[in-house]
């Protein structure tokens, strides 16, 4: 009875931790400013912004941390980089202290790993509270990392509208107070025979579509209060209205408990599990299971059900040989058989699947997260440096609504069913579009819908990656997997920041003079040619991405339609 509100206390607390942590994204508020300081030019800047997705690189130093000390301690060891990191930066930026270029950037890279260390905190958390409902509990909680720019863009309004160091500040000590917030939730975590109940996970359901109910409200709230321009008095109301939404699913424990209690107090008839309505089957792990031990006793046992899905897979292939033998030759080499197969890191090197699924978040995802790098010299040089919040939030919050849609699959399966692959092509759709639409026209709207557009399909390929990995290359091998799968994120910010820096340094250059300024030493560019083929380099290279998101979900589409049409035959037996 207690240990069901206690699991439900570590779920928002693991939400507060993923909502105040994601201080990444707030870059741009500060990047201008932090330029003019430093007297550097936007090339140096990038490697700035790329030192801080190069934590990323030392992610699995956590996993390490965790095998020898408990799970708040890694908390507030993450916490204390933050604060040391983002401290030192508002010290500096604030001319407190004098730091060479290269220290700022050890220091980017330090507040970097801070926040790979929290997710990692996270990830475990919900590991290991929700082992049924998994996916359900990592996308809700992984989307609120997304709205971190919004809340703190709420909160530097509420204090000094006009202060950019502000966000530093922020960054160093409100991840600690959040930390203090969540320790006692982290610390009277339930017994593991109340987590792994089946009855508990049929109760979950409901109350996961609640919480995703109020996220998505949560969102829209950010959305239309964090991005309006207020005074400090309203953007307190409304940052205080943020809190309110945070905070408020501590109700569910309450409520919880009391069902329980009265449920077992008087008996009462009303029973949840009697519902129909289960978003995640625990028949899907047992077949999970019983089709990956199909898989490794293929060589060494007759089995009838195991040899009809490798003859499907075998007619399929043959099927498209008598049609199209070209096709055949990339299609059907060294295709995926079923889903679930461990792969070790040697041999998903040699997958051409992994290579079209790196091309594809280097070339979508991570193309995305570099823009939103940029947006404060983007909004500066097109002339809207006062909305440079504004577009923060909105990429923000778009990115927000794209983590809690890739959940979607989740939801729908049973009436609409489509791989997960393919619901990935679709998220990279909007990003050419975006980067069209930026390189044709420099209005505000142009810039919003952009931003907008750009920050719903990383949301959606950063959230739903974790799930394709576990399911192309396995779930025992994903945190190794999925920590070499992101290695294309500091390589794609170093080089698409790169490309974005040269031509702006090169337009500050050799535009007119009157088109550019001079701020503090540092040449800034105006005008539209700053990021025109910038937008148009970068659209290209999301279309590339979008060709091999394509290739991925035709070469894997035959392996998900074999796991779904056993899913669907086995619930009557598995029930």
């Amino acid at each position: 009875m207690a240990g069901q509100s206690r699991k439900w206390m570590i779920l928002i607390a693991t939400i507060w931790i993923q909502a105040f942590t994601g201080t990444n994204f707030d870059f741009s508020s500060y990047s201008s400013t932090m330029k003019s300081v430093l007297k550097i030019s936007q090339v140096q800047l990038n490697y700035l912004a790329t030192a801080s997705d190069m934590g990323k690189v030392f992610g699995w130093s956590s996993g390490l941390a965790l095998m020898y000390l408990p799970l708040s301690v890694v908390m507030f060891i993450a916490a204390a980089m933050g604060l040391v990191g983002y401290g030192l930066q508002f010290l500096l930026i604030n001319n407190v202290v004098t730091l060479p270029y290269f220290l700022v950037f050890l220091l980017c890279l330090l507040s970097g790993c801070s926040i790979c260390w929290f997710n990692t905190v996270c990830f475990v958390l919900c590991i290991k509270n929700f082992p049924v409902n998994r996916p359900l509990a990592l996308s809700l909680t992984v989307s609120f990392n997304g709205v971190s720019a919004a809340l703190y863009t709420l909160a530097a309004n509420s204090i000094n509208p006009s202060s950019d160091q502000l966000y530093l500040l922020l960054n160093a000590l409100v991840p600690l107070l959040t930390s203090f917030a969540a320790l006692l939730p982290i610390l009277r975590q339930p017994p593991l025979s109340d987590t792994h109940s089946p009855h508990a996970a049929r109760q979950n359901s409901v109350i996961f579509l609640t919480l995703n109910i109020l996220a998505v409200f949560t969102g829209i709230y950010l959305l239309i209060f964090a991005s309006s321009a207020s005074d400090e008095a309203m953007s307190r109301i409304y940052f205080s209205g943020a809190l309110v939404l945070l905070i408020s699913p501590l109700c569910i424990p309450g409520v919880i408990y009391a069902r329980d209690w009265f449920r077992h107090a008087l008996h009462s008839s009303l029973r949840v599990e009697s519902s129909s309505f289960i978003l995640v089957h625990v028949n899907d792990l047992e077949l999970h299971k019983e089709l990956l031990t199909r898989q490794n006793s293929a060589r060494s046992v007759s089995n009838g059900d195991s040899q009809r899905l490798l003859g499907e897979n075998r007619n399929g292939i043959q099927r498209a040989k008598s049609s199209d033998v070209n096709c055949d030759k990339f299609f059907g080499q060294d295709q995926l058989e079923m889903l679930g197969e461990e792969h070790s890191a040697a041999v998903l090197l040699k997958r051409l699947d992994f290579w079209l699924y790196y091309v594809a978040y280097f070339c979508g995802g991570t193309i995305g997260l570099v823009y939103s790098n940029n947006l404060g010299q983007i909004a500066q040089s097109l002339g809207h440096s006062t909305r440079t919040s504004t577009l923060v939030t909105l990429y923000s919050s778009f990115s927000f609504f794209g983590r809690l849609l890739s959940a979607t699959p989740d939801y729908i399966r049973n009436k609409f069913y489509c791989a997960r692959t393919g619901w990935l092509t679709i998220a990279l759709l909007p990003t050419p579009i975006a980067f069209i639409l930026l390189a044709s026209s420099d209005s505000a709207m142009a810039l919003d819908v952009g931003t907008a557009l750009i920050g719903l399909s990383s949301g959606f390929i950063f959230a739903a990656a974790v799930a394709v990995t576990s399911e192309l290359f396995g779930p025992n091998s994903l945190s190794v997997n999925h920590n070499i799968l992101i290695t294309n994120i500091p390589i794609g910010s170093l080089l698409y920041g790169f490309m974005a820096a040269t031509v702006y340094d090169a337009n500050a250059i050799s535009a007119p003079g009157n088109k550019n300024m001079i701020i503090s030493n540092s040449l800034v560019c105006m005008g539209r040619q700053c990021y025109f083929w910038t937008f148009i380099w970068w659209g290209c290279i999301s279309i590339i991405g979008l060709v091999s998101s394509m290739l991925l979900f035709l070469r894997t589409k035959h392996a998900y339609d074999c796991f779904e049409r056993h899913r669907i035959s086995a619930q009557p037996t598995l029930s």
